[in-house]
């Protein structure tokens, strides 16, 4: 309710949150009765490898306009700006002599750690820092063992962690916003040249994605109603397309992680298969146990999580790599995951697992260099899920999937893509008339045993 105090406007700061329900900063903005100015800071990291790779870039244009065009229809303008935020923020607060700033955290380190100091530069200047947590389902800090350490492996952590969720239902989305009369100019969208034009090798996305908050929901309400009762039985089974492909709309903070955990617990309460509920809802607590590691572990984007990893005798095989990124291996698998991403930006966790392991164990090439590819051609990427991932596959991360597993892509295939439905459907190739398939790069059975003996060679602990 808006006092005498609340004259002076606030800021709404949107980032990897761009929705308006379940909304913890919006809500509190709203409840702050100041007028408000939003605004939406495209900013420039000085590693590029921080940079959001072109495909999410692709998917965050096509966001900013649905969640412009959802503000506009509550009277608000969302406003663009480009540049550091540290330096942005204090100068947007003088300026309209700006009382609160509100915005979620990221829970990506770097980010809030930059988030703290503006915090105190905000103080400094007579503006209160208002900020709320959103990205994560659990409070990353509280969750230790016993002995009062982090944990290290997921199973432990997500029983831990599923003791503390108790969630009331996602805040609602406004019905209204209160406007700064004055606003900062905003910089066009367009300029941002977020979306590939000549050539578009984004094409292809629009057949797959529609992005935005609404269209979130309606995915999830089908993924609900029509492939959460079979989840467990279908979800490693890319012909079959039973997946929720929520992922980019929760890495871009159209849906809140709290509003899927609500939405997946309540249709277990009126009937949803229990089982299947909960294998979902233990995707959702791998997010959270990437999110955790980083927090209590450091960058696992630079670092092996498990440090004999160090020594590994990686190997250059610059034509291996251009074959894997083209999906011209000779295998399968393989390449129909490959021509999915680039033609789709996505790919099936199952055909993750056998790429990423393909391209780690068989061609022998460092992981970071396939995270690397990942997160600029996939539209779901995550800077910290991206990368406890590929540490797991690699078998240098926590809980990690021992080096010695080694995926066969032929026999994974076979199992996964019984009929070669989705092999079929990215390589055509494989069909009488349509061209010559590539040759198998490797002899599996020989990389493999290469692996086998150069993981021997590293530290016994």
């Amino acid at each position: 309710m808006a006092t005498a105090e609340a004259t002076q406007p606030a800021i709404i700061w949107f980032g990897r949150d761009l929705r308006l329900a379940d909304h913890p900063a919006l809500n509190a903005a709203v409840r702050s009765g100041r007028p408000l100015i939003c605004i939406y800071i495209k900013e420039a990291f000085q590693s590029v490898s921080l940079l959001p790779g072109a495909a999410s870039n692709w998917w965050l244009h096509h966001s900013l306009r649905k969640h412009a065009q959802e503000l506009r229809k509550l009277g608000a303008e969302l406003k663009l700006l480009s540049g550091e935020a540290s330096v942005l923020l204090p100068h947007l607060v003088r300026k309209y002599d700006v009382a609160e700033l509100f915005w979620n955290q990221t829970e990506i380190p770097w980010i809030d750690e930059r988030d703290r100091h503006l915090a105190h530069r905000l103080i400094e200047i007579g503006c209160k820092p208002r900020v709320f947590r959103s990205t994560t389902l659990t409070s990353l800090a509280g969750i230790l063992n016993k002995q009062g350490e982090p944990y290290r492996v997921f199973t432990p952590f997500w029983k831990a962690a599923q003791g503390t969720l108790d969630y009331e239902r996602p805040l609602p989305a406004p019905t209204a916003l209160n406007i700064h009369s004055e606003q900062p100019i905003s910089e066009e969208l367009d300029q941002w040249n977020l979306v590939p034009k000549s050539p578009d090798w984004a094409a292809g996305f629009h057949d797959v994605w529609t992005p935005g908050e609404q269209a979130a929901r309606d995915r999830l309400e089908t993924f609900i109603h029509k492939d959460l009762p079979n989840y467990p039985e279908q979800r490693d089974r890319p012909d079959l397309d039973t997946t929720s492909r929520l992922s980019p709309h929760l890495a871009h903070g159209e849906l809140s992680a709290r509003t899927l955990w609500y939405e997946v617990q309540r249709a277990k309460a009126l009937g949803a298969p229990t089982a299947a509920a909960e294998k979902f809802l233990a995707e959702l607590g791998w997010r959270d146990f990437s999110y955790y590691l980083f927090h209590h572990f450091g960058d696992l984007r630079r670092t092996n999580f498990n440090a004999k990893f160090d020594q590994f005798p990686w190997r250059e095989d610059l034509a291996g790599f251009q074959a894997w990124t083209k999906g011209e291996t000779g295998f399968p698998m393989v390449d129909a995951g490959m021509r999915q991403l680039w033609t789709t930006g996505w790919m099936h966790n199952r055909v993750r697992m056998i790429a990423a392991s393909f391209l780690i164990k068989h061609l022998g090439i460092h992981w970071q260099k396939g995270m690397q590819w990942f997160e600029d051609t996939l539209v779901d990427a995550d800077p910290l899920v991206n990368a406890a991932s590929w540490q797991w596959v690699a078998g240098s991360g926590a809980d990690a999937a021992p080096y010695f597993r080694i995926f066969n892509p032929v026999s994974q295939g076979e199992k996964f893509d019984p009929r070669g439905a989705y092999a079929r459907r990215y390589i055509p190739e494989l069909e009488i008339g349509f061209g010559k398939y590539p040759d198998e790069i490797i002899d599996l059975k020989l990389r493999r045993e290469w692996a086998l003996d150069a993981f021997k060679t590293l530290p016994s602990s």
